[in-house]
């Protein structure tokens, strides 16, 4: 996509007008207009604001450079690399204290990076190929050979699933053939869309929670998403400690046997 296509598509998408967003990138209307129409090239300095003006992710505001003609300005680093050992120490550090809760860290594309022990009670009896690290979240949710039918209320969180992967159009059409599109709402809890999972400690209600890297100036700190489930009542809470518990007592059983000396 050339540049004049690329910026008006991301100015429409974000319901932006080429008067506000000349306001906000310090220019003015004629001159938004003459980029749009590809009868003005824009300096790298204005690239670089009409992309913050617009409040892109990073990657996109790379995206938008190279399409007109410039290097990106924003690095991207493995998460594996050195410099990052930091983000990953925190992410583990913030993953372990939301136990007996499930959390998870999943990229832009929604590919899981890494999640808690408790997040196992809510992929439990979805196939192999769904789960772990590197597969796909939003794929895990909705896809029949998941968890989608301990969900109570599946095509309600359907809706907002199927929401999340926005930029990618071909899991959008994926997803879409998992569950058909929902109709009026009825579990609301008034605030919030729970998930409805049954589990053998009973039916969990969760909501869930995204934490961004707010200030991140590399691309895959950026990208990155920590989604962390609480629970809608005292009765979740109670399921998911019990869970945790279980949990650990099995894996304790599991090392005392495996333990040499103990037969």
């Amino acid at each position: 996509m050339d540049f004049p296509s690329a910026l008006r598509e991301r100015r429409t998408r974000r319901h932006v007008s080429r008067l506000d967003l000349a306001l906000r990138a310090g220019t003015t209307h004629r001159h938004v207009s003459f980029i749009e129409s590809g009868r003005s090239v824009p300096a790298r300095n204005l690239v670089v604001r009409l992309a913050g003006s617009l409040e892109l992710p990073l990657r996109a505001r790379n995206e938008l450079l190279m399409a007109a003609g410039y290097a990106p300005l924003y690095t991207e680093t493995s998460l594996d690399d050195p410099v990052l050992a930091p983000v990953r120490t925190a992410l583990d550090h913030i993953l372990r204290g939301h136990l007996p809760y499930p959390a998870l860290v999943v990229d832009q594309g929604g590919g899981l990076v890494a999640a808690n022990t408790a997040f196992d009670l809510l992929t439990e009896g979805a196939a192999a190929e769904l789960v772990g690290p590197g597969t796909n979240v939003y794929r895990l949710a909705l896809h029949p050979d998941g968890p989608a039918s301990r969900i109570g209320n599946l095509a309600e969180r359907a809706r907002h699933v199927r929401a999340r992967p926005g930029h990618l159009a071909e899991l959008r059409a994926e997803l879409a053939g998992y569950v058909p599109e929902p109709g009026p709402s009825d579990g609301v809890l008034g605030f919030a869309v729970p998930l409805r999972l049954r589990s053998p400690y009973g039916e969990l209600r969760l909501m869930t929670s995204v934490t961004t890297f707010a200030t991140a100036v590399d691309v895959t700190l950026a990208d990155l998403k920590l989604e962390a489930f609480l629970p809608a009542g005292p009765a979740t809470a109670t399921a998911l400690s019990r869970a945790a518990g279980a949990a650990a007592g099995a894996r304790g059983c599991a090392a005392v046997r495996q333990a040499p000396g103990n037969m």
